[in-house]
């Protein structure tokens, strides 16, 4: 597979986290950059908590400096997952099973096999880390995992396929390339299309827990601004940032 034109990559053997590296590092790259680590220390998922690493799993994260408005570059989620689930179903063989749990997370045959974690470094202006991990080879004890989260799976468990984490990158990076240009070129409206036709549980019940508030309703969208919107008896919320639990 050809490496896409304009991105360096990176192989640690070690790191405390690829997050982490990202942001010791970023201020002397020169354009958007893969750092791909073969075994983390301290990983970390959304809110803080910790991203379990068996051997053998993919976690990288990509450093760029994007332009445009707070907003536009939390978009990049979609982008990162759009790109995820094109990259699963090339080394997997197949997107059967695959589906995008909003805001952040690629299910397989309903079990949680990616997350994504975005950090702004130096505010507006600065570099954006997308740090993504898969359980290519193991997937973390479901007593590891929040209660009422989605049970974690891997790609080898569901699909018999034995991946390696260097090869996962080469297919990431072109997906996550093609799908940049087309946010970069068209903006938000083809990314968020291609999202939705990919939604786990569109149309259906959901419970979105935004603090110690849960909101319960129909998932009916994702709105241009990239915000859950679920239909509730007191009518439509749009809702920035969630746990959404089935």
């Amino acid at each position: 597979m050809t490496w896409p034109a304009g991105y360096a990559r990176r192989v640690l053997a070690e790191v405390d986290s690829t997050n982490a590296e990202a942001a010791r590092v970023a201020r002397a790259l020169s354009g958007p950059e893969w750092i791909l680590a073969l075994r983390q220390r301290a990983a970390r998922g959304r809110r803080g908590r910790a991203w379990q690493m068996p051997p053998g799993n993919f976690a990288a994260s990509l450093v760029l400096r994007p332009e445009g408005t707070a907003q536009m570059v939390a978009l990049r989620s979609f982008v990162a997952s759009l790109a995820l689930f094109d990259a699963l179903a090339e080394v997997s063989g197949s997107a059967a099973g695959l589906a995008l749990k909003w805001p952040n997370d690629v299910l397989m045959n309903g079990g949680k096999l990616a997350g994504i974690l975005l950090e702004n470094l130096g505010g507006p202006g600065g570099h954006l880390v997308i740090g993504i991990g898969v359980n290519l080879i193991a997937a973390p004890a479901a007593s590891d995992v929040e209660p009422g989260a989605v049970t974690p799976v891997s790609v080898l468990e569901q699909t018999g396929v034995r991946v390696t984490p260097e090869r996962f990158l080469d297919a990431l990076a072109a997906a996550y390339a093609g799908w940049e240009a087309q946010f970069r070129t068209h903006g938000f409206a083809p990314v968020q299309t291609a999202w939705l036709q990919r939604a786990a549980r569109l149309g259906e019940r959901v419970t979105a827990r935004v603090g110690a508030q849960e909101i319960t309703g129909t998932f009916e969208t994702v709105d241009d601004d990239g915000h859950l919107v679920l239909k509730t008896p007191q009518g439509l919320r749009r809702i920035a940032a969630a746990d959404v639990f089935f």
